[in-house]
């Protein structure tokens, strides 16, 4: 099915009945940016969550009352409300322009895209035509997920499935560059790695005092922290330049340097920002394709956050 789906989306899906429905979404982007920066990685990391959990479907998105929906599973607990906030508003926005016409999972691509625009990335075209998914369900998010402290071959397991290549992956984890983590997502690495070392011994030294400093034993667990630590607001390739000096906030982050597979792709992108931003661009279209739901699958959400009956 996802493959009849993936054939179905064409970047001028809307291009009759809501002609101006990609300059209306960037509009309501960038306002929620110029209101927060945190809107960048929510959104992006929303959609990566989306996908990965019933395919691009809007599923995430969904509110509900017995807490027992996606965005209710322990890996989506820290997902940023900015994220939904900003998907919220460009639907409100759509939807006066052009009611019943724009899924909600339509509108979370084209945020996804905006994000990485608006914060310097690359602009890359959306496929459109996804329909709005009826489950969600939160026991389907275990394990579909890539965790913090995943091995290489776990995540590119999770990636493979989802049609994804090595280069895929490296490039993706890429949105890293405008992330933030809380401590207790690393802080094994800082304080109980293992039996042997208790801090982490594949970290840079210096950089595990700074997340130390950031992060102490007991730290309120609503600290975060920029997993890029030089230039946290800017969509640029410094977080292949801190694998290569061993400043990957997560394991998962540094086993990407730490594989043969793909210890290469990490330092093409760490000395060549224009070959990340082709690579990320080429993911992005890729990752908004998986699990797609068209024609009469699915249904256009009214409201994202509610299945419409």
């Amino acid at each position: 099915m996802a493959r009849g789906g993936e054939a179905q989306l064409s970047q001028n899906f809307y291009g009759f009945r809501c002609p101006a429905v990609e300059l209306i979404v960037r509009q309501a982007v960038a306002t929620k940016i110029s209101q927060t920066f945190v809107t960048v990685p929510a959104t992006l990391r929303l959609f990566f969550h989306d996908c990965f959990v019933e395919g691009c479907d809007g599923s995430v998105l969904i509110q509900s009352a017995n807490g027992d929906a996606e965005k209710d599973a322990g890996d989506n607990l820290s997902l940023a409300g900015d994220g939904f906030d900003t998907v919220v508003k460009a639907k409100q926005a759509v939807e006066a322009a052009c009611p019943g016409v724009v899924s909600c999972a339509d509108i979370l691509a084209m945020a996804a895209r905006d994000v990485v625009v608006l914060s310097g990335g690359p602009s890359f075209p959306v496929e459109l035509g996804r329909r709005d998914g009826l489950v969600s369900r939160r026991w389907q998010v275990a394990g579909n997920l890539p965790g913090p402290e995943f091995s290489f071959n776990l995540l590119s397991w999770i990636f493979r499935k989802n049609n994804l290549s090595v280069t895929d992956m490296v490039a993706l984890s890429g949105g890293h560059t405008v992330g933030f983590s809380h401590c207790n997502r690393f802080a094994k690495r800082l304080y109980f790695f293992n039996a042997t070392h208790r801090v982490d011994p594949s970290l840079d030294p210096s950089y595990a005092q700074q997340l130390m400093q950031a992060c102490p034993v007991n730290v309120d667990p609503l600290v975060a922290v920029n997993m890029d630590p030089v230039s946290p607001t800017v969509f640029d390739n410094g977080y292949f330049r801190d694998l290569v000096n061993r400043r990957g906030m997560f394991t998962s982050d540094q086993v990407l340097f730490d594989h043969p597979l793909s210890k290469p792709i990490v330092n093409g992108f760490a000395v060549s920002e224009p070959s990340f931003s082709s690579a990320f661009a080429q993911a992005m279209i890729r990752l908004g394709r998986v699990g797609v739901k068209t024609g009469n699958v699915g249904e256009i959400r009214r409201d994202c956050t509610r299945f419409n009956s």
